[in-house]
């Protein structure tokens, strides 16, 4: 029985060991010969540590009994991992995966949470994730988190490298309802499971709802609290065992972390305020050796130090095929009713783009769900399709009430009392809830429930059930709402009511404030704390405060919530109130987006179609007020309008586009030329690609006034910028300056695509800078700088690069008076470079010669695609180089040889090799002199020919024999599509 102690104990080695003891037992084995160096080294070439493991137990197992019992005796006499493994951990551990079962079940159906085992990897929160409501986010985003690197769940807490060490503090962010706890319950259900992070002995997950129970704990009592049958929780402190603590929904701790002003605590066993400790645990003055991982919203999460912070994560949300999926697992028996909510759903861009959340996509599938199995119903309030937040958000409550309602009507026959009775409990549910937003109070305890009237026995229903979870705690139960948006949209119910009566401010609980009589002064006073506030905390409850007051959300719950039609004495002041919230003089904030936002919610849009009809006309050109502007920012995010392009060409000034950056930040393809911009606007624009948050990938800013320090300004974002692909500065004046701050950028920016500087004046010195750009960059794929005087210098600076460049696709020379001697070092460059499949040489004063030098070039080019040599001087002379390398070339698919010197006798030659080529597709040959004879010879051509789909021939003197030749030839050709 050889090597049965190593094969016993493989899989508690494998789960515990550590690479720096690893290195010992190979050492160790080392010196009594029983490893090799060679054998050594291979166990070190193994990617992984478990691997490893297993490969030095492998060659052990190999060499007999005497290999078994000296590693036995090395490890029973090291105060190592496995040693304590075997005598204190094994007992705990098996008690601690009992545990863990029985407390998030055996498993998880991955299913719909596939996506969670792939995490964007992200370098820290972004301006917007740390200032915004969730649902702000999402809407200024659209749903879209412009990050390329992503990890697997099952490498986030190891080493992203061989040199680096795992992450101490793992960060993990996402919206409400994006799946935070259920990636927990994921990861822990998999750990125990043994399918992820074997080398981690103990995972402890604790939720910042557990820990709000508590006011103040030791480090060691926490641990004793939360699992009883960890009887030595010392092994912690001291580093014994790799140990992951898992801290779940930092956005529902009670009290706000403060790591500016914590008392240091390195002891143990010392109670210290909970938030002190949790502070504590982070700076690692208290479990220092553990692996920590905290889960939040992103607003909550930005408490944290961002130096801190090992490893940030972010959740993403549902792509198009996962809502898609999503939608037909909530309706599985009713597929028809699947498509048609998501072809209501997809005609909404905006609660399309929410719908990426998965919880939205839950209240919205419902109510979309909801209306359409009720539209038959001929009743007025099922007449609409529900658009905005309110009416979703009110078909989700009528659903629930509905639901209710068939229960207590069985029930009871006292149907009064039954409505009286419900209304009591959401009256109550929504004073929790908008006491619960001011304080920032998500969840809420049975003290909390009791201190607002709610009987516990109540909150059976279907109505509270869709609205309100409940979750047994160790020591407590607690409540709170299925997503953060309901919260909202109850408190926006209660403030709705109590508004109309209340005498004093509702903001203040106590009631002691100045008097405010009448609902408008109510509205008024929400409207201004929520423009004041920095971090949209009031935003969406303020947008179904409003919505309160459209017609469809009075026609659905008038005799619940609302009182039928009252909405008609308030509905005008609350648009004009609002609508003069937009006079910002030029001041354009996501509180002034949110204003247009609660005008769409109360089913105002004039504002906001006029300005949209002008952008449909490209008519925006001085109308651009500041309310219009504020109607503009809003449009930005949601209109259809902006989808593909936002063109906002020949339409802003300086202070326009100042007021409107936080918007443009998110548009994805953005056109602004022809707007007079001077280098000032361009430290703007700089400012807005350099921001993490940045999505623009494709800019325009042709025909603008852009100097050389306009184009500095662009250089310094392009340095740190990862989204822009395309970049377009034609018609400007950026100059031999400018090209060299964009040059020097190129040499770090790994993402641009596509540059145009197209008349600029940047001269041979400016190609140059861009020639030394190319050696190093290894993204950009086309470029163009046609009319830009590089002369024949500038051109072999850029050819000399090509030698060298293997990214360039695509080249733009024309109007550049490179001549002969820069088209002869072109020439030279695509003997070697086989990359480039686009060369523009338009009207350069290239003859015979150069063209002999390009053409002959091609006979061995298998790369380029298409040739512009249109308006040069290329005479008869150089028709039979054209002509040999069309034999010879199986590559070139465009040849543009128009407004040349061939005459007949030229094309002739062409017209002879174009019978044996069979790649060529596209041939221009306009104003070329040519007459009947070329004509005919191209019509033999086209009698054998099988590749040529267009030929050119216009401003020609072809004649009717021509035609005539032309005309018979196509009775034959099967191939050509275009003839002009």
């Amino acid at each position: 029985m050889e090597g049965v102690w190593i094969n016993r104990y493989r899989k508690q080695l494998v789960r515990s060991i550590s690479s720096q003891f690893l290195e010992e037992i190979i050492c160790y084995m080392r010196k009594l010969d029983l490893l090799s160096a060679e054998e050594a080294g291979q166990v070190q070439e193994v990617s992984s540590l478990s691997e490893q493991v297993k490969a030095v137990m492998d060659l052990l197992a190999g060499k007999g009994s005497y290999a078994s019992q000296s590693l036995q005796t090395y490890i029973e006499t090291t105060n190592s991992q496995l040693y304590l493994h075997i005598t204190v951990y094994d007992p705990m551990v098996q008690k601690h995966l009992e545990s863990l079962q029985n407390r998030y079940g055996t498993g998880v159906e991955l299913g719909q949470l596939e996506r969670l085992t792939n995490l964007l990897l992200v370098e820290g929160l972004t301006d917007i994730q740390q200032k915004e409501h969730d649902v702000m986010q999402i809407e200024a985003t659209k749903g879209m988190r412009n990050v390329s690197k992503k990890i697997p769940l099952e490498k986030l807490f190891l080493p992203l490298s061989k040199v680096s060490i795992p992450p101490r503090i793992s960060v993990t962010v996402g919206v409400a309802g994006i799946g935070k706890s259920t990636l927990v319950k994921l990861f822990v259900c998999m750990w125990a499971k043994g399918e992820v992070n074997k080398d981690i002995i103990f995972v402890l997950p604790l939720t910042f709802r557990e820990l709000n129970t508590y006011e103040k704990l030791s480090a060691e009592r926490l641990i004793r609290s939360a699992f009883p049958h960890i009887t030595e929780p010392s092994f912690i402190s001291n580093g014994t065992a790799r140990i992951l603590l898992i801290l779940d929904g930092l956005d529902e701790f009670k009290t706000p972390l403060d790591f500016s002003n914590t008392v240091v605590c390195t002891d143990p066993k010392k109670e210290i305020q909970v938030d002190s400790l949790i502070t504590n645990i982070i700076r690692g003055n208290l479990f220092q050796e553990a692996s920590i991982w905290v889960t939040s919203r992103p607003t909550a999460a930005s408490q944290i130090p961002g130096g801190l912070v090992d490893r940030m994560t972010e959740i993403r949300g549902f792509g198009a095929v996962e809502i898609k999926d999503f939608l037909d697992q909530m309706f599985l028996e009713n597929k028809d009713l699947s498509s048609q909510v998501l072809g209501q759903i997809k005609a909404n861009r905006s609660l399309y783009t929410m719908c990426t959340v998965p919880a939205f996509c839950w209240i919205s599938g419902s109510s979309m769900g909801y209306f359409l199995k009720n539209s038959t119903d001929q009743s007025q309030e099922m007449t609409t399709v529900p658009k905005t937040l309110s009416e979703i958000y009110s078909y989700y409550f009528k659903m629930a009430l509905s639901s209710d309602w068939q229960e207590k009507q069985k029930e009871t026959p006292r149907i009064e009392q039954a409505i009286n009775n419900s209304k009591k409990i959401i009256g109550n549910l929504g004073r929790l809830a908008f006491y619960g937003l001011l304080k920032k109070k998500y969840v809420f305890y049975e003290q909390d429930m009791k201190a607002y009237g709610i009987d516990l026995s109540s909150l059976q229903g279907s109505l509270c059930s869709r609205m309100l979870l409940k979750e047994e705690m160790q020591f407590s139960t607690v409540y709170y709402f299925s997503h953060l948006t309901l919260q909202e949209f109850l408190a926006a119910t209660y403030y709705y009511a109590s508004a109309k009566r209340a005498i004093f401010d509702l903001f203040t609980e106590s009631g002691m404030s100045w008097p405010k009589f009448g609902f408008l002064n109510h509205f008024k006073n929400a409207v201004q704390r929520s423009l004041q506030s920095e971090d949209g905390q009031l935003d969406i409850f303020v947008r179904f405060l409003s919505g309160l007051l459209s017609p469809q959300v009075n026609k659905l719950l008038s005799g619940w919530l609302l009182v039928k039609d009252e909405h008609n004495s308030f509905r005008s002041h609350v648009i004009s109130f609002l609508q003069s919230c937009l006079n910002t003089d030029y001041v354009i904030s996501s509180r002034t987006v949110n204003v247009m936002q609660c005008l769409y919610e109360v089913q105002h849009m004039e504002l906001a179609k006029t300005v949209e009809e002008a952008m449909k006309n490209e008519s925006l050109a001085g109308m651009l007020t500041p309310v219009n502007c504020s109607a503009l920012a809003y449009l930005l995010q949601v209109s259809e309008v902006c989808m593909e392009e936002t063109n906002l060409s020949n339409c802003l000034t300086y202070n326009i586009c100042k007021s409107l950056l936080s918007q443009l930040l998110f548009c994805s393809n953005l056109r602004l030329d022809n707007n007079k911009f001077k280098d000032n606007v361009m430290e703007l624009l700089g400012s807005v690609l350099s921001v993490k948050d940045c999505q623009i990938q494709k800019l325009s800013l042709a025909e603008n006034q852009i100097s050389n320090k306009g184009a500095k300004a662009l250089a310094r974002s392009l340095m740190v910028n990862r989204s822009l692909t395309v970049l377009d500065l034609r018609s400007n004046a950026i100059g031999p300056t400018g090209a060299k701050a964009l040059a020097d950028a190129l040499k770090i920016n790994q993402v641009l695509l596509s540059l145009n500087l197209q008349n600029n004046v940047i001269k041979e010195d400016g190609a140059k800078f861009l020639a030394e750009a190319l050696l190093s960059n290894h993204k950009l794929t086309t470029l163009h700088l046609q009319k830009n005087s590089i002369g024949p210098q500038g051109a072999k600076k850029i050819a000399e690069a090509l030698k060298q460049n293997r990214n360039l696709r695509e080249l733009i020379l024309s109007s550049n008076c490179v001549g002969d001697t820069g088209s002869v070092a072109l020439a030279e460059a695509l003997r070697v470079n086989h990359s480039l499949t686009t060369l523009d040489l338009q009207s350069n004063s290239i003859s015979n010669t150069g063209v002999t030098a390009l053409i002959g070039a091609l006979r061995s080019n298998r790369g380029l695609i298409s040739l512009n040599l249109r308006e040069n001087s290329i005479g008869q002379e150089g028709a039979p180089e054209i002509a040999n390398a069309l034999r010879a070339n199986c590559t070139l698919r465009n040849l543009d040889l128009a407004a040349n010197l061939l005459y007949d006798e030229g094309v002739k030659a062409i017209a002879l090799a174009m019978r044996e080529n069979q790649a060529l597709m596209s041939l221009h040959l306009q104003w070329n002199f040519i007459q009947s004879k070329a004509a005919k010879a191209l019509a033999q051509a086209l009698h054998s020919n099988t590749s040529l789909t267009s030929l050119d021939l216009q401003e020609n003197a072809i004649g009717d024999e021509g035609v005539i030749a032309l005309a018979a030839a196509l009775k034959v050709n099967t191939t050509l599509t275009t003839l002009w």
